[in-house]
């Protein structure tokens, strides 16, 4: 894989879409915390955006930004030219797609759909192949880099489509990513995805149960987590990300909620079964994310399964912000 390189708004080289912002519609469906970070910067890079949320307040930063809203999917998709979603899942994607007053009854033939949810890679081909009997050209595009890199435009997108479509219409992302990746065929962007997020969730369950040995043994746990740190694969800065959430005990409000990582845990385990390949560390952390969910963790951060460990170990594990802080300051 390797960056787009496209638009590159901000970075110093020309977009082929630069003389048409204003006049090319581009629509916007979903705007949570995700949805409405990229929005927003799709709005300040010229982009003629209108927008559309089941929650009419969440369009309100948008139109105070210069957006337009719109009523319904399908007022919205009859005056775009490029959509771009942002939605929970499968089943959201689908419906908003090819349900009643859906996306595909109003585009215009072709009109360009990037899909940036977290999705099955067997749903968004099957939607794919209805895109194409109606003129439409459909990208599953989903997204790296929490409502943070959603915010400041840092994000890796992995795109999954045709190569030659990609290629002239793929630069209106560089307004809301700076890592392009254009990874394969139509799937590919949500297999790739599901690989990184179901690495991350083994990894850090892993590191919670190292940690609670560690600390368990004795080592107080800042510096234990600088030590590691400063090992071999520490340097790679796999243990940075327990910092914000697990080592404090901060699980509210959350990054990525719970409910949502184990849509993306389950979605990752399907596409295993598909292809018949055996997943057994997933299928453990899976386990301890069913446990959270019964605790009703669901609306908590991502991270909250990594208590459990503790709570199995008979170890209080919690820094203050300032006492992480002290650690990433010593390098």
């Amino acid at each position: 894989m390797r960056p787009h390189g496209g638009c590159g708004l901000g970075r110093g080289r020309s977009c082929p879409f630069s003389n048409e912002r204003t006049t090319m519609k581009v629509g916007f469906i979903g705007l949570g915390t995700m949805g409405q970070g990229m929005a927003l910067n799709l709005c300040r890079a010229g982009y003629d955006l209108v927008v559309h949320d089941l929650n009419r307040s969440s369009g309100a930063p948008l139109e105070e930004a210069g957006a337009t809203w719109a009523d319904s999917v399908a007022d919205l998709a009859d005056s775009a030219d490029v959509v771009f979603t942002s939605l929970p899942g499968p089943v959201e994607m689908r419906q908003i797609g090819l349900g009643d007053d859906g996306l595909l009854g109003a585009l215009k033939s072709g009109s360009t759909w990037f899909d940036l949810t977290t999705n099955s890679p067997t749903v968004v081909r099957e939607v794919h192949a209805t895109c194409r009997e109606h003129g439409v050209e459909l990208f599953d595009a989903p997204v790296s880099g929490g409502p943070k890199g959603a915010r400041s435009g840092k994000l890796a997108i992995y795109v999954g489509g045709d190569r030659e479509a990609f290629d002239r219409l793929g630069s209106v992302l560089d307004a809301i990513g700076d890592q392009i990746l254009y990874v394969g065929e139509i799937g590919a962007g949500n297999t790739a995805k599901l690989v990184h997020n179901c690495a991350s969730m083994i990894i850090r369950s892993g590191i919670a149960e190292v940690f609670t040995m560690g600390v368990k043994a004795g080592v107080e746990p800042a510096a234990l987590w600088h030590a590691l740190r400063q090992g071999a694969i520490g340097r790679a800065r796999t243990f940075d990300r327990v910092g914000d959430r697990y080592l404090q005990e901060a699980f509210d409000p959350p990054s990525f909620a719970l409910a949502l990582a184990n849509k993306d845990l389950r979605l990752a385990l399907e596409l295993a079964d598909q292809l018949d390949v055996p997943m057994r560390a997933a299928r453990l952390v899976r386990e301890d994310f069913k446990e959270a969910l019964e605790r009703g963790w669901g609306n908590r951060d991502s991270q909250t399964p990594l208590l459990l460990q503790n709570q199995r170990a008979g170890v209080k594990i919690k820094l203050s912000a300032d006492e992480v802080q002290a650690v990433l300051d010593r390098g």
